[in-house]
């Protein structure tokens, strides 16, 4: 994954893999807690995705603050460049 663009696309593709939504409905703008009804042990799940994915863990305190799917995404390419 090279680009927010391609973490954004894998994101979107996980969250409709695992959590069964729509692909129109992940939107960079979509509230992960009231548009998306992730829960916290969802949150834990998607965490768990990701790492396999990347093979990069991201830190449950950048999870924390985050509130949009933008906001995931941002973490994630943070995480994977981060070391670069």
């Amino acid at each position: 994954m090279q680009s927010r663009e391609d973490v954004f696309n894998t994101l979107r593709d996980a969250l409709v893999e695992l959590f069964e939504l729509e692909p129109e409905a992940v939107t960079g703008e979509a509230n992960l807690y009231e548009d998306l009804e992730i829960d916290s042990i969802d949150a834990v799940d998607l965490i768990d995705h990701i790492k396999r994915k990347t093979g990069k863990k991201i830190a449950a305190d950048d999870f924390k603050t985050v509130r949009t799917v933008d906001d995931v995404v941002d973490a994630v390419f943070r995480t994977l460049n981060s070391d670069a």
